[in-house]
């Protein structure tokens, strides 16, 4: 990280800078990373908007947006700096969750494995007669209620009909 850049921050700022060292981030479980990912993506939010605001009023002053460019270096460095930070904290949440995921399905399968049954030669499974009829609707496709229905099946005989008289 830039030293000059570092420097310039304030003392909250610098404490997300040392809560989002590699190193720290290891440590801290998947809640903890979730807050510190919003804290940094406010803290980015802050300094780009600050960035942005400057760059845009300084342009008339400058004459053209590269002009303004250079003058705002020190709020674009900050800028940069929230932004590499909250990759860095965004990638460690990315783990962390997949972690959990992981840890989440291999309890999920073995609470399924554990509760599976013995196999089919251990009880046989009740039959429904074959000459009892179904209970289950037949699926019957509309378009929306009787009436249209009726009036779809009346014009497609209209015109047929009209065809077969040609």
């Amino acid at each position: 990280m830039n030293q000059a850049v570092l420097r310039t921050l304030t003392e909250p700022e610098l404490a997300l800078v040392r809560e989002s060292e590699p190193s720290a981030l290891r440590d801290l479980s998947e809640d903890d990373l979730l807050d510190l990912h919003t804290r940094v993506r406010r803290a980015r939010s802050k300094h780009l908007k600050v960035y942005r605001r400057g760059a845009a009023a300084s342009v008339g002053q400058a004459g053209s947006r590269g002009n303004a460019s250079a003058r705002n270096r020190a709020a674009r460095d900050k800028a940069e700096l929230f932004e590499s930070l909250l990759a860095r904290v965004s990638r460690q949440v990315a783990v962390a969750a997949r972690r959990s995921s992981d840890e989440l399905r291999r309890e999920r399968l073995a609470d399924a494995r554990a509760d599976r049954s013995p196999g089919p030669a251990a009880e046989p499974v009740a039959r429904v007669p074959a000459d009892r009829p179904s209970t289950k609707a037949r699926k019957v496709r509309t378009t929306g209620g009787v009436k249209k229905d009726a009036s779809s099946r009346s014009m497609g005989a209209r015109r047929q009909a009209a065809r077969d008289a040609r």
